[in-house]
């Protein structure tokens, strides 16, 4: 009796068993055929998880990164590039001037002023130097300069030259026509050489390069080395063809800061002297030593 009880509850809870879960597939084969609410997203529908990412502190997909460009942006980002890489103007101005006397007790009086603005790519160079030796007037070179950047390390410059000497009873002023490269050669040392044509067929060569040797941070050499080749003179006071004059000298500047440098100069030089001609006589070639001191400013 008692294995028949047992039997007929085992029955019926399976009874019971079967009938849950027919029920439960029913409601769910009722869900699934419901309509789903409009305002329920599909599942085709991508999902913005942006703000659950951020709040993880999850990083971003590469899609989110990318900024938005507005109208314009692009020649904002190519004026910025620019100006990041050269593209800016800037203006410098170096005001010198230093006094020499040579064996002889002779002195003379050098003043020169450069200014340059522009990018790095184009810029004018105005240059002016003044020699003024004692009891007489002053000589004049001016030149206007256009530089075009070739390299790095190398500019290419054309522009006009004016010469004025009071000392002259004719021909007291002339222009001619300027073509020559500035740069660094090799790297290392500040190179000026231009090439010159004037009137009275004038032809002439010039070279100008020193380097800086810092001793310490203030104190600094600068040898440094001029020279100016005639190819052509027929002017009235004619300069003798070939090597003319040559000078080789070093200076020592002490920099008080970045814009006033005190120095003091002394230089071995060569001339060659001048033609004969209706204005003046013939001249003797002679060398000598120059000593001196000056200022330099830098704005």
């Amino acid at each position: 009796m008692r294995i028949i009880n047992l039997f007929a509850m085992s029955t019926l809870s399976t009874s019971l068993l079967l009938l849950s879960g027919q029920s439960f597939a029913q409601e769910g084969q009722h869900a699934m055929s419901m309509p789903k609410p409009q305002n329920q997203q599909s599942a085709d529908i991508p999902v913005d998880h942006s703000q659950h990412q951020t709040a993880l502190g999850l990083p971003k997909t590469a899609t989110q990164l990318i900024p938005h460009k507005y109208p314009g942006s692009d020649q904002a980002d190519h004026a910025v590039h620019i100006k990041e890489h050269g593209g800016q103007v800037y203006q410098q101005i170096t005001v010198e001037s230093k006094w020499l006397r040579n064996d002889k007790g002779e002195g003379v009086l050098k003043s020169q002023l450069e200014t340059r603005i522009g990018t790095d790519e184009n810029k004018v160079f105005i240059k002016i130097h003044a020699d003024q030796a004692e009891s007489q007037q002053a000589e004049y070179d001016a030149k206007l300069l256009y530089s075009r950047m070739l390299t790095d390390f190398w500019d290419v410059q054309v522009g006009l030259r004016y010469l004025n000497n009071q000392n002259h009873e004719v021909g007291q002023e002339q222009v001619g026509a300027i073509i020559g490269i500035h740069g660094l050669a090799p790297y290392l040392f500040e190179t000026d050489t231009y090439l010159y044509m004037g009137q009275d067929n004038q032809t002439s060569l010039s070279l100008e390069t020193e380097r800086d040797l810092l001793l310490t941070q203030k104190l600094i050499l600068k040898p440094y080395l001029d020279l100016n080749v005639i190819f052509s003179d027929d002017s009235s006071y004619a300069k003798k063809s070939g090597l003319n004059t040559a000078q080789f000298g070093l200076e020592t500047r002490y920099e008080i800061n970045k814009k006033v440098m005190p120095f003091v100069d002394v230089a071995y030089g060569y001339n060659k002297g001048s033609e004969e001609t209706a204005w003046q006589q013939h001249s003797s070639s002679k060398n000598e030593w120059q000593y001196g001191a000056g200022i330099r400013f830098k704005l």
